[in-house]
Formats: structure tokens, C-alpha cells, sequence
């Protein structure tokens, strides 16, 4: 099997080397050509994932027709900020039949990466396209480490042909009818999971990061229910699998991004510090844009909001949260 990944980030390059290693014949894109030369010579990433070898069945190039014409399965794993002009670089190079996956969580604005992609690429059928998601680190991927994921399409068989062409021995894939909820779903863990370091950041121990991740979890399944998605799969894979792993582990950026936050220092100096993207930033502020719109009351959004773009400290932040009138916790909401 012939896969391309672009980008070689640390999630691209993970899922490079595990296909590799199942034997598929991988093309790595990336736009550096030294570090695409450092990758062919030495077989690891210059910067990434250290002391991972990639392998024989990994070819790192940044010939964008090249990548794009080797690809059976098109495996786009940028930043949300960077899909759509990924997108529209490799679109006069797609043919109108490989498999389009990709494995990317968050927003572009309040757009869902699958919808850039529709968009972007008019030759592709958009009920074909493939969004994988589920609890992932790549450190543990990378390292063998069981995994169990999920794709998702509106279109069953190609879920299906994305569950066949990933899954290795350690990485299980199910696949899952729903997309907008996969996706919402991957994207909005990632601010939670902000909340969370911060709570661990201020010292609030357990309890209060506990209540913090179910209501988080009840706040995006409000806005993705009312955005079309089902119920279920804020319980599944892409829901709360990915939301207890992104908000208790030290390899989450989201969550390191947080923990610092509680510390005391300001978002935008983590974020120059650690050098990567952290996409519950940009979520959070599509996450309060889309309550919005949508009518959905989510107030662990609205206070993580303030604390990243108003300039208010956590602890204002949790002192509102916990003053709120108090009421029913379950919400009716509409099961689809």
C-alpha cells in the first residue's frame, strides 16, 4: 500500500512510522528540504520525536506532485490553521480517486476540517472524506504502545477502506458514522484540556479537575448535538477517551499549555515557548463563537475565553464558574 502524510509534524511523522512498519511504502511531505535530507540520510525526524527510527518504508520529500501522485491514501495531518492553504497547495495534484483521510483536530474560524477540505479539493466526493480521531499520543504510538482510534465518513465504505489501510497490529480502528461529532468532538477535548492543567497548574487536586472534564464533556455534547452530531460519540472513542487522555497526560501540549497558565504565566508566552501549535487556543475562541450561534450555553468555554483572550487570571475565572445559580445537572437536549 502507497500512503503520502502530509505534514511531518510530530502526529504525522507517528503515524508514518507505524504504517511503515506494517509495510506500507510511505511518502513523509514536508516543505524543509534539510530536514527532508536529514530524514532520508539518518532515518529520524532532526527535531521530533527523538530516538524513534522511521525506517526503511519512510521517504521524506517536499515534492508536492511527486507526494501527491505516490499516495494510494491521502493522509493530511497539518495544524487546523494550516489545512486550508495545505489544501489548496496540493489540490492541483490530487487525482479523483485515492482514499482522503485526515487526522487533524481543531478549527480553521468555526470550520470543520473536513468541510476545507471538501471545499478545497472539487474533484473529491465529500461524503468519501475521512476524519481519524480518538486518544493518540504520538510518543505512544510511535513506541508500539496499544492504540485504539476512530474513523469516521458519511460514507461507509470508505470508513471502511480507512479502517483496513490503518490498522496495525497496535493501532486498532473502529470506524463510526458520524464525522461532525468525531470531529467536534477531537477539537473541543483540546480546550478542556486547557481547563484542566490550569486546575492542576493552581493546585485544586482531583475533585475539581474531575467536575471540570464531566461538565466540559456535557458542554461540548450540548453544542455538538445541536450542531447535528449524535449523543453516542461524545461517549466513545473520540469523545471521552480522547478527553480523559488529552487532560491528564504530561505529553498533551493543550494540558502542559494550561498547567503553566495556572502557574501564573500568560498563554501567549507559553505558546512562544513551547514552539507548537496549541489548538485549544483557537478552539476555545470558535468553541464560544459556535455557542453562539447555536443558542448552547457552555460556561467553562465562556471563562476559559476570558482567561486567554481578555486577560482575566484562572482564579477569577474558577471563583465565576463556582458563583453561578446552581440547578438540574442534566440538561434535556434533543437525542438524534
Amino acid at each position: 500500500m502507497n500512503v503520502t502524510v502530509w505534514v511531518a509534524g510530530s502526529w504525522g511523522t507517528a503515524l508514518a512510522a507505524v504504517l511503515a512498519s506494517s509495510g506500507a511504502n510511505v511518502v513523509l511531505w514536508m516543505r524543509d528540504k534539510a530536514q527532508a535530507d536529514y530524514i532520508n540520510r539518518f532515518h529520524r525526524h532532526p527535531t521530533l520525536l527523538p530516538g524513534v527510527v522511521l525506517g526503511d518504508g519512510v521517504e521524506a520529500t517536499v515534492d508536492v506532485a511527486y507526494a501527491a501522485h505516490h499516495g494510494a491514501v491521502l493522509l493530511y495531518v497539518p495544524p487546523s490553521q494550516a489545512m486550508r492553504s495545505l489544501v489548496a497547495l496540493t489540490a492541483p495534484y490530487v487525482r479523483d480517486d485515492p482514499l482522503i483521510v485526515h487526522a487533524t483536530k481543531g478549527f480553521d474560524g468555526c470550520t470543520r476540517m473536513s468541510t476545507i477540505m471538501a471545499e478545497g479539493l472539487p474533484g473529491i466526493d465529500a461524503q468519501r472524506i475521512v476524519a481519524l480521531s480518538g486518544p493518540s499520543h504520538a510518543e505512544e504510538v510511535v513506541m508500539g504502545a496499544p492504540t485504539t482510534v476512530v474513523v469516521a465518513a458519511h460514507d461507509g465504505d470508505a470508513a471502511q477502506r480507512a479502517q483496513e489501510a490503518l490498522s496495525t497490529p497496535y493501532l486498532r480502528v473502529y470506524t463510526n458514522d458520524d464525522i461532525v461529532g468525531v470531529e467536534l468532538a477531537g477539537a473541543l477535548k483540546n480546550m478542556i484540556a486547557i481547563g484542566a492543567g490550569m486546575c492542576d497548574g493552581l493546585g485544586f487536586g482531583d475533585n475539581a479537575k474531575a467536575a471540570l472534564v464531566t461538565r466540559g464533556l456535557a458542554e461540548i455534547t450540548r453544542l455538538g448535538i445541536a450542531m447535528g452530531a449524535q449523543t453516542s460519540t461524545f461517549t466513545g472513542l473520540a469523545g471521552v477517551g480522547d478527553l480523559i487522555v488529552t487532560c491528564t497526560s504530561r505529553h498533551s501540549r493543550n494540558w502542559r499549555a494550561g498547567y503553566a497558565c495556572g502557574q501564573g504565566e500568560k498563554m501567549a508566552d507559553v505558546v512562544a515557548r513551547m514552539g507548537m501549535v496549541v489548538e485549544g487556543v483557537h478552539t476555545t475562541a470558535a468553541a464560544v463563537q459556535l455557542a453562539a450561534t447555536y443558542g448552547v450555553d457552555m460556561p467553562i468555554a465562556s471563562q476559559l475565553y476570558r482567561v486567554l483572550f481578555e486577560g482575566f487570571s484562572p482564579q477569577e475565572a474558577v471563583r465565576t464558574l463556582m458563583a453561578r445559580v446552581v440547578t438540574h445537572e442534566t440538561q434535556r437536549v434533543p437525542i438524534r
